[in-house]
């Protein structure tokens, strides 16, 4: 009797010159996911599965996996039993062709039953592949499916990928698995660090490959594993220099990507550079050198940066030197910016503007400021601001995109601004309005603080949203060059969160009034809306908000952001309640009956048409809740409002219980219709329950 084979753990590794820093992480996500949706689509169990990524190498070790695929059923229909065979019982051409397509005669195939007829079958037992015979084509599917925007080729190969593939490894528990990918034969033969570790190295079995490496190869190949070093190394040395460590995580994973054999190096820097913007320095140290900057326990930018060497060198202080004598070039040009910038009025910037180009069919920058300008002022008046703080920070605010700093760090528009503001003794919110007009700059960064950055924030947003959905170049598909999707969600948030009372609808009127002399921005006004508030939508989702209690909300289309947060929250909170659900069921029906009812909308009702004590009781009860509800619902206080009408249950229900609602007497049932809408109209003053899903 054959023993079954047993199971082993799998390794693959592609060896390659260093790969992207800032696709490696996702390279080896995309690779490692493409491999075991294979593997199991192919019907191979999958227990569990490492990933590795380093500079020179996308890995993983996948564990206990079988030597072959399970044996499966096979089944085919063929054709109808009628079509099968002729007049004379003899078999037709279409079943002898489906019988020499499954490889058999008509004879075999079997007669299965259905209640549209009986038809031919053919059944089999199709026999498992070797998994050797399998994973060339798994692997080569993952290489080829793989987010790499631009291939290259190298050598005289027709074979292309993100950088040159110089090993393959195919290795099933102590097996070579033998096959070719990107023109390489596979192998047991892995490489460890360029300048630590000599020569290939020998894997026994596939298990052994991430301590092997770490011991014989210098390097680390768990991506995780390598950031927490680098993070233990750089928070050590910062301590020594008794400072903080400024740890921006996209840093962290560039870094980590780049350096297989991680190291921290301190090093520092002339005290006199220290008069730049800590913004620019920790700006060039991180994007051009891939240094960490250094505080002190106050925030302020210490003269230390710490690099992460990829070698273990015995002359660590050249390396430190060779390190900072790279970075004063850098700090040089930025202290020769700050001064040259500094030799002018940050506002005599603005001439340049009106030969810079926002976008071709809505003007200059200079132009898109004048219509900023004109909706800031009209907010500040709505809400009471400073117009004066407004009306500077409007003039300064894209000055800074034209000043050298600026031109060497785009990113730090704004921020620059903001600091030149200070030099020339600007007011202080306007200075910092200059920088809070880009924000929130992500998802996880704040909004404006002060109003005058709010006002300009959201004028600034507003009118490039309504400016590019005017010229037809709104968002599609996950093209979204002037970041509409990320201004929405800005303007949403600064509303909501700064508690400002500003229409939406309001404000993108009159930013398409304001590009009269562009285009004709009226016609896009409610898709503007429309589009804002589906962003408004994913804003709720991802903090836990159900999708039925928006969609409760926006069945009414507030137009105020603020008011519709207010709506949500009250929803939210009558969505817990024990009344909830009978009353959202309620509404459904009674919205069902609204629909059916060929009755236009009654006034008033007669009370003298009641018959049955449940419609009484529910005109009463609907009498005494209008006049407590009524002032709360007009001072946006939906909580309490909805609190008050969950009173409502245990009339509704009685009132559908014994009420006939049609009834035969005109009057009497368009009476009661009547009193239905008056109920409905009620709620509807928050949201429209009858969208609320039951549990």
């Amino acid at each position: 009797m054959t023993a079954t084979p047993k199971n082993d753990d799998l390794l693959i590794e592609i060896g390659t010159e260093e790969l992207p820093p800032k696709a490696l992480r996702k390279l080896s996500g995309a690779f490692t996911q493409g491999v075991v949706d294979g593997l199991k689509k192919a019907g191979f169990e999958i227990d569990g599965v490492e990933s590795f990524a380093a500079p020179r190498r996308l890995a993983m070790l996948i564990k206990s996996v079988a030597v072959m695929q399970p044996d499966r059923a096979v089944e085919r229909k063929g054709p109808n039993l009628k079509a099968a065979y002729d007049a004379d019982g003899n078999p037709t051409k279409a079943v002898m062709g489906f019988a020499r397509s499954c490889g058999v005669e008509v004879a075999d195939l079997q007669q299965q039953e259905t209640d549209k007829g009986v038809w031919l079958v053919f059944s089999a037992t199709e026999k498992g592949k070797v998994l050797s015979d399998l994973l060339a084509d798994i692997v080569e599917q993952s290489l080829a499916k793989l987010p790499i925007p631009k291939r290259m080729r190298w050598g005289n190969k027709t074979e292309e990928f993100v950088r040159p593939v110089h090993w393959v490894i195919f290795l099933h528990g102590e097996n070579v698995i033998d096959a070719e990918i990107m023109g390489l034969k596979t192998s047991n033969m892995t490489f460890g660090h360029r300048f630590h570790a000599k020569g290939a190295i020998r894997l026994n079995t596939a298990s052994e490959y991430k301590q092997k490496l770490l011991d014989e190869g210098f390097v680390i190949a768990d991506f995780e594993e390598r950031k927490q070093k680098i993070k233990q190394q750089v928070l050590a040395a910062v301590e020594k220099l008794g400072g903080i460590a400024v740890l921006d995580e996209s840093l962290l994973d560039e870094v980590t990507a780049l350096n297989e054999w991680p190291i921290a190096v301190a090093g520092e820097f002339e005290k006199s550079f220290l008069e730049v913007p800590s913004e620019v320095l920790i700006k060039t140290m991180q994007d051009n050198q891939k240094y960490f900057a250094v505080k002190d326990a106050d925030g302020d930018l210490k003269n230390y940066f710490i690099t992460i060497s990829n070698i273990d060198s015995k002359s660590p202080d050249k390396v430190k030197e060779g390190n900072e004598r790279v970075i004063r070039p850098r700090l040089a040009d930025a202290m020769f910016f700050w001064q040259q910038d500094q030799k002018q009025p940050l506002e005599s910037f603005n001439t340049a503007l009106e030969k810079v180009v926002f976008q071709a069919k809505l003007g200059t920058v200079a132009e898109k400021t004048k219509r900023v300008a004109a909706m800031s002022q009209s907010i500040a008046e709505q809400l009471g601001a400073n117009i004066e703080y407004v009306n500077r920070a409007v003039v300064l605010s894209k000055c800074d995109l034209m000043t050298d700093m600026v031109g060497e760090f785009a990113s730090l528009q704004g921020v620059i601004g903001k600091r030149y503001a200070q030099l020339a003794g600007e007011a202080d919110e306007v200075a910092l309005a200059i920088d809070e007009q880009y924000m929130p700059r992500g998802a996880s960064d704040d909004t404006p603080t002060t109003s005058t950055g709010q006002i300009i924030s959201i004028s600034d947003k507003i009118d490039t949203l309504v400016g590019i959905f005017a010229i037809g170049q709104k968002p599609t598909g996950e093209k979204d060059p002037y970041a509409l999707r990320r201004a929405s969600l800005g303007v949403l948030r600064t509303i909501i969160e700064r508690q400002l009372d500003l229409d939406l609808k309001q404000l993108i009127a009159m930013s398409a009034e304001l590009f009269a002399d562009k285009v004709d921005a009226s016609k896009v006004e409610q898709e503007v809306f429309d589009y804002i508030i589906e962003r408004l939508r994913a804003y709720y989702l991802d903090r836990g908000i159900l999708a039925d209690v928006f969609d409760a909300v926006s069945a009414l289309a507030p137009s105020r952001p603020l008011d519709f947060d207010k709506r949500i929250k009250a929803v939210t909170v009558f969505r817990g309640l024990a009344e909830a659900e009978s009353l959202a069921a309620a509404n459904k029906r009674v919205g069902n009956i609204l629909k059916k009812s060929a009755t236009k909308s009654v006034s008033t009702i007669n009370e003298s048409l009641f018959t049955e004590e449940a419609e009484k009781n529910l005109f009463d009860v609907l009498n005494v809740l209008s006049k407590t509800v009524e002032p709360l619902f007009v001072s946006g206080d939906y909580e309490t409002a909805l609190s008050q009408l969950s009173s409502l249950r245990d009339p509704v229900d009685a009132f559908f219980d014994s009420v006939m609602v049609m009834a035969d007497d005109d009057d009497v049932k368009n009476n009661r219709i009547a009193l239905l809408h008056t109920m409905n109209q009620l709620f509807m003053r928050a949201a429209d329950l009858s969208r609320l899903h039951q549990s």
